[in-house]
This record gives structure tokens, sequence and C-alpha cells, in this order.
């Protein structure tokens, strides 16, 4: 790994589940950190076969993997009042911004939150 330190929204690593070659690409040689909601959120689609889940599981224990904590709630709660986001993305940025490394994603709706070093990714 080179150093650089990314917190991945759940929709960089769909699209790497699912064989996306430039979104590999891009995390190639990075360390990779991920809020617990992402880890979620990739099991989130319905009859995933054992091949799938497999799959996920290497993937995300090739993560660092960011738990809740009261930090994080609080900075959670601070972006829910101040700006309209859902509770799993209001995480994922509080995530980000707890641990001061760039969010990388697919979702321009991230673009509204002020506080967090955003990397937006486009297909």
């Amino acid at each position: 790994m080179n150093g650089i330190r990314l917190l991945c929204d759940t929709n960089p690593l769909i699209y790497l589940l699912n064989g996306n070659m430039e979104t590999a690409e891009y995390l190639d040689g990075k360390q990779l950190w991920i809020s617990v909601i992402t880890e979620l959120e990739l099991f989130g689609k319905q009859n995933l076969n054992k091949n799938e889940i497999k799959e996920i599981n290497a993937l995300v224990d090739n993560c660092f993997v960011a738990e809740l904590n009261p930090q994080i709630k609080q900075i959670t709660k601070n972006l829910m009042q101040e700006k309209s986001v859902k509770l799993p993305d209001a995480i994922i940025a509080a995530t980000s911004v707890y641990l001061d490394i760039p969010l990388l994603t697919f979702d321009a709706g991230f673009e509204k939150l002020d506080d967090i070093k955003l990397i937006l990714l486009e297909l």
C-alpha cells in the first residue's frame, strides 16, 4: 500500500464486486476504510449466493472497518441537524470526518456536506 487512505462509500465497492475495472484500478494500492454501515449495506442485496457472500467477506477482510463510537455518533447528529441527509449517508460522512480521510463515492448527494473531503467518481 502506498499510504493513501480512503473511506469507501458502498457504491464503489459494489462496482468493484461487479467487476468494474476502472474502480479496481483506482482502489489498487490504497488503504481502504469502510464504515460499519457500508459493511452491512454490502449484504443488503437479496438472495446472495454462497460465492457472493464469500467475495463480500473477502473484500471486507481487506478493509479497515470503522465501528460506531461516541464521536462518530455526535458528528452524525450534527450532520443530520444541519443538512438533509439520510442516516446511513450521515454515518458514512461522519466516519470520514472522524478519521480525517477522503470519502470516495459515486453519490453526488455528498457534495452538499461541507465538512467532508470528497472524491466524487463518475462512470
